[in-house]
């Protein structure tokens, strides 16, 4: 007869793709506040072009901001699409 041997859980239910993610945009010297808000505006739903400039006003006056929080799967999406917009990333982090 074989047993079965049930193993703890090594992680939580917010792993994988669940969960809450951060997308975060960093203050850097070679994009203008047009260059960032009209990226954000064009790549995070909802997110106008006067919106765009008050999120880059935060990104210059605190060295970063959060941009996007949601599922990792649109995170991941979105993070790529600014950074190949030229924006300087964060890494993404859990919420």
């Amino acid at each position: 007869m074989t047993q079965t041997i049930e193993r703890p859980r090594t992680s939580g239910p917010d792993s994988g793709l669940g969960g809450s993610w951060r997308v975060i945009v960093r203050n850097d010297s070679h994009n203008t506040f047009d260059h960032v808000a009209q990226t954000l505006a064009r790549t995070i739903p909802g997110t106008s072009v006067d919106q765009g400039h008050q999120i880059a006003e935060t990104i210059h006056r605190s060295g970063q901001a959060i941009v996007w929080s949601g599922q990792r799967e649109p995170a991941e999406h979105y993070w790529e699409q600014l950074r190949s917009a030229g924006l300087t990333m964060a890494p993404l982090e859990r919420d």
